[in-house]
C-alpha cells in the first residue's frame, strides 16, 4: 500500500489496515500491531507525524474495545 508522506492517515485507515493484517496473516491484534510497527512504520512510529501516530494508537484502542 502506497503512503503519501505529506498526508495524515486516519483512524479508519488503520482499523482497516490492522483488520487486513489480522485476517491475512491469521494473527491477533498485538501481533498485527507489532507487524505494522516493524513493516509499515519501519521501526519508526513517528515517521508520518504526530497525528498519524495518534490515529494509529486510537485505532488499536478501538479494536481492543471491540474484543480483537
Amino acid at each position: 500500500m502506497t503512503v503519501n508522506h505529506a498526508s495524515m492517515l486516519s483512524v479508519d485507515y488503520f482499523i482497516s489496515y490492522l483488520n487486513l493484517v489480522m485476517l491475512s496473516r491469521e494473527v491477533n491484534l498485538k501481533e498485527a500491531t507489532l507487524y505494522m510497527e516493524n513493516e509499515f512504520f519501519k521501526g519508526n512510529i513517528h515517521q508520518y507525524g504526530d497525528t498519524t501516530e495518534t490515529n494509529f494508537n486510537q485505532a488499536i484502542q478501538l479494536l481492543e474495545k471491540k474484543g480483537f
